[in-house]
């Protein structure tokens, strides 16, 4: 039967947790389309049609209060998002609700999240690398531009900051929208990111989206959904390019898991559902570098018990084109951004791509950092004294490099009160460079620590024969 609004009403067969069956005489609703119940206080989601008069739903919303035989309205539309220049600054849930405490937005475009990914003959074939400014990432880790970088770091070390610090790098700089969207955070997460963004002055070019780890699964496994969205109207409509920070990529996984399960479908491999890798490419697709702009994502990643063999980890390494591992060993040391050198990778560091001067200066560096970690023990247990010259050569410069490799962001400065540095690649290319062939052996370490170019050095610190006996 049709109510007074043109809709098609169906009723509750059956409420399994978040997974609804609904009943229909006729007009059975379509695969992602939307229901409403208790007074469209519950919005439920079709996933799959069962029988020619039966379909099975995931709940958005919590469904307290559902029932069997309640009416369930169908709309016959799917879930929408928000698009426009109205956006930006303001913070989302799953369904474009503003939760800052701010009105709705106006002026803006209802998308449908559903959207296919950009055809190959619209993305560019070209390779590039998305400048941060941050030293240790352009020099060993670069980002490709319409690509996808992995985070991966515990809590503490610094995973927060550095995001902060490509947001703000990012509409300083490339004059971009940022788009940050957390899946499965905590609210104290969310509530303290927003307040560090807008005291770092970087909300007025940024959009917040939320799924938050109390909501229904159904809601965590679509945020991501809107937050692209709303990054590809940035792209295609604006033609800008949109940096995309995902906040955990492995809770997107989770929460597909959470919904295979109640859906009842047979388990996977590890318990994972058994679309696993259709899901997630489903969504990885989509962030890619068209003619008109680039969405470049930087996606938190956690792994599961530190088993890079799990298959949440396995498929989400086969979609990134940069690994960025943060070390607590480097954090305890001061050494910030506390990038590790040796675990962080790149597919963007080919001659072919990063031309042959910065593929051969990332490969010396490596192999510095390398050496150096080898003579840590001997140093520990022996001291510096008996290392040979060659040995103190190679630990000079890796001590120096660690050094350089340090720097002040714009967004801590209210903190450090040390002014941020934005580090072009060029820069950095050139310091590392210089070096590497012994230029400041003679000058103390700490000189270079938390430096912009490597000229400041020089600028600042006192003759070099004066402290020739520092290391």
């Amino acid at each position: 039967m049709n109510n007074n609004n043109g809709y098609c009403n169906g009723s509750v067969l059956s409420v399994r947790g978040s997974v609804v069956d609904v009943k229909f005489a006729k007009d059975l609703p379509h695969i992602h389309g939307i229901l409403y119940a208790n007074d469209k206080n519950i919005v439920l989601e079709v996933m799959a049609q069962l029988s020619a008069d039966t379909v099975r739903a995931i709940a958005l919303t919590p469904t307290q209060g559902l029932a069997r035989g309640m009416l369930v309205e169908s709309s016959e539309k799917q879930l929408v998002a928000p698009v426009g220049k109205n956006i930006l600054s303001r913070m989302f849930d799953v369904f474009g609700n503003p939760i800052d405490g701010g009105a709705r937005p106006e002026g803006v475009v209802w998308r449908n999240v559903h959207q296919p990914p950009p055809p190959l003959i619209a993305r560019s074939t070209r390779s590039e690398i998305f400048t941060t400014g941050i030293k240790i990432v352009d020099v060993l880790a670069p980002i490709e531009r319409g690509g996808k970088a992995g985070l991966f770091g515990g809590a503490g070390v610094g995973k927060t900051v550095l995001l902060t610090e490509m947001i703000h790098n990012m509409i300083g700089h490339h004059k971009g929208v940022s788009i940050f969207c957390g899946i499965g955070e905590r609210c104290r997460e969310g509530e303290e990111l927003y307040r560090e963004m807008a005291q770092a002055g970087v909300l007025n070019n940024m959009v917040m989206l939320f799924g938050q780890m109390n909501e229904p699964p159904g809601s965590r496994f679509r945020i991501g959904h809107c937050a692209l969205t709303m990054a590809e109207y940035f792209r295609d409509d604006e033609h800008r390019d949109v940096l995309l920070l995902i906040d955990n990529i492995f809770r997107f996984i989770q929460a597909g898991s959470e919904v295979s399960g109640l859906m009842g479908q047979m388990p996977s491999r590890m318990g994972y559902q058994p679309t696993l890798g259709t899901e997630l490419s489903a969504l990885e697709e989509r962030i890619a570098n068209t003619k008109t702009g680039a969405i470049t994502s930087i996606q938190a990643v956690y792994v599961p018990a530190d088993d890079f063999t799990d298959p949440a980890a396995v498929h989400t390494f086969s979609h990134l084109s940069a690994s960025l591992v943060l070390s607590r060993q480097r954090a305890s040391e001061g050494l910030y951004p506390a990038v590790d050198p040796l675990q962080s990778s790149s597919k963007m560091t080919t001659a072919s791509i990063v031309g042959e001067r910065h593929f051969a200066l990332a490969h010396e560096i490596r192999q510095i950092f390398a050496q150096y970690d080898e003579l840590k023990d001997i140093i520990a247990m022996l001291g510096l004294e008996q290392l040979s010259l060659k040995d103190r050569d190679i630990v000079k410069r890796a001590r120096r490099l660690e050094r350089f490799f340090t720097q002040p962001f714009f967004t801590t400065e209210q903190f450090s009160s040390a002014k941020g540095k934005f580090v072009s690649l060029a820069q950095s290319l050139d310091g590392c460079e210089r070096i590497l062939n012994g230029e400041f052996n003679d000058y103390p370490e700490q000189s270079l620590y938390m430096i912009g170019s490597i000229n400041e050095v020089k600028q600042s610190s006192e003759h070099p024969q004066a402290n020739a006996g520092v290391l």
